[in-house]
């Protein structure tokens, strides 16, 4: 009975340990709500803000577009004749949803090997470096929520050519990610959160 009461104890423990809670946090309009409920998410929008000068509300408005707020998020499958699944949509994975390319380079230039997607400060800095790529090549500026999620969304290269421009549902996105991004300055600045 012993042994078995023990080996019951090790498994609840390594579950609790290996699990993480990925949902979304409740109210995902209300900027203030979110960080009330996450105060790690605010913790690291702010350490990559410092970082790399990226506004946390316009760091909230990407991860809102891109995973909800969601730390194991997936794109969806793609489907044969309807019903025979082919494998996901890309490799994005994870808050940022960064694409497994994307996500190495990052690691490699940062030297931040143990990075993970599914961990909200790694997501962060992930995003603030991205951003700060954008706008030193790109020059956009760092606040333009719209334009650093077209370069997000396309990478730079594509953003240079203006691919984006041929998907008239990706610019309505992007112009709702600026109008969430100035939406969550507002709220962050209404609880001194900023």
């Amino acid at each position: 009975m012993r042994k078995g009461l023990r080996a019951m104890a090790l498994l609840v423990l390594v579950a609790a340990c290996g699990s993480g809670n990925f949902s979304a946090p409740r109210n995902l309009d209300n900027a203030c709500s979110i960080v009330n409920q996450r105060p790690a998410y605010l913790r690291a929008m702010k350490a990559s803000e410092r970082k790399w000068g990226v506004p946390v509300n316009v760091q909230m408005a990407v991860l809102y577009q891109e995973s909800k707020f969601i730390g194991n998020a997936r794109t969806p499958y793609r489907f044969v004749l309807g019903v025979i699944p082919m494998g996901r949509q890309s490799s994005a994975y994870g808050y940022a949803q960064a694409l497994d390319a994307t996500w190495d380079e990052y690691r490699e230039d940062q030297r931040r090997f143990g990075a993970k997607r599914d961990r909200i400060n790694d997501a962060t800095d992930f995003m603030g470096w991205y951003m700060a790529k954008s706008t030193d090549v790109l020059g956009i500026a760092k606040t333009d929520a719209r334009s650093q999620y077209l370069a997000y969304h396309e990478g730079r290269t594509g953003y240079a050519r203006g691919s984006y421009n041929s998907k008239p549902w990706l610019l309505r996105v992007a112009s709702e990610a600026s109008v969430r991004s100035n939406s969550y300055y507002a709220q962050l600045k209404s609880c001194n959160k900023i």
